[in-house]
């Protein structure tokens, strides 16, 4: 999926998995946008940073065609945007910044969630592409032990991206979650669409020495900041088992009411 075929300068084809629902699933759009924008800078910047639009629903039939504009090239930040179209046009917009300057001291703001660990967990993934056990959702909550087998352990890049195709898994579940708590209903009674999509890495997701892996599993925990009609916010934390704080997520949700047979 990450395979990435250069079209011209700045401008690569990828295509997607068949999903369940015969669409494209954002968090693969994202990944691919962020390795489009990672292919056009010095690896000795690594990712910050990424903020993204959700424009059309995409299609798995066709390819899809990432063109990357360079924005700047800084002493100590790169920024880059990425359109990703197909035939209607385009289907995703992400502007992308990268750092020079590892992090060298990081303060936990958020504390590691009092959580099961995933080893024994049923797997309930709804793809082979990741791994995922599922812990709870409830009252605007959702968090899940996640993980790409196949990430490579050391590649900063691919780690990157195997984050956040995940990152668009659980913020949906959370402000579904909070509107049926608001409405006092149990089961399926809104539909959700992502709108746009934001990603704060604090740390580089692999290294060398292997203490931060990129196939390793990530907790990432949801909370629904506010929910109304017809949208709702989510925020989420996403964490190594030993509790490191890897990234912060915010996505906003469409809702719409489930329509009856």
């Amino acid at each position: 999926m990450m395979t990435l075929n250069e079209r011209e300068p700045d401008s690569y084809i990828a295509r997607g998995p068949r999903y369940p629902w015969g669409g494209l699933f954002g968090g693969q759009i994202v990944a691919q946008s962020l390795g489009a924008a990672a292919a056009t800078v010095d690896p000795a910047y690594g990712i910050h940073s990424l903020h993204a639009y959700f424009i059309r629903r995409g299609d798995a039939d066709e390819p899809i065609r990432f063109d990357v504009d360079r924005l700047r090239n800084g002493r100590n930040f790169v920024t880059r945007a990425v359109v990703a179209r197909q035939s209607r046009g385009a289907i995703f917009h992400m502007s992308a910044s990268f750092h020079a300057e590892p992090t060298e001291r990081y303060v936990l703001g958020s504390p590691f969630p009092d959580v099961p660990p995933p080893d024994g967990m049923a797997n309930d993934s709804w793809i082979s592409i990741f791994d995922r056990r599922y812990i709870s959702e409830a009252d605007g909550r959702a968090t899940a032990w996640l993980r790409v087998p196949q990430a490579p352990a050391d590649d900063p890049v691919l780690a990157a991206a195997a984050l956040a195709y995940l990152s668009d898994d659980l913020a949906t579940d959370a402000v579904v979650s909070q509107r049926q708590t608001a409405d006092g209903v149990t089961g399926k009674h809104w539909e959700s669409t992502s709108l746009d999509h934001a990603i704060w890495f604090h740390r580089p997701i692999a290294s060398g020495d292997g203490a931060v892996c990129g196939n390793d599993w990530q907790l990432h925990d949801f909370h629904c900041e506010g929910v109304g009609t017809p949208r709702g916010l989510a925020i989420g934390q996403v964490y190594t088992p030993d509790g490191t704080h890897l990234a912060t997520v915010a996505q906003e949700v469409l809702l719409r009411p489930v329509q009856a047979a």
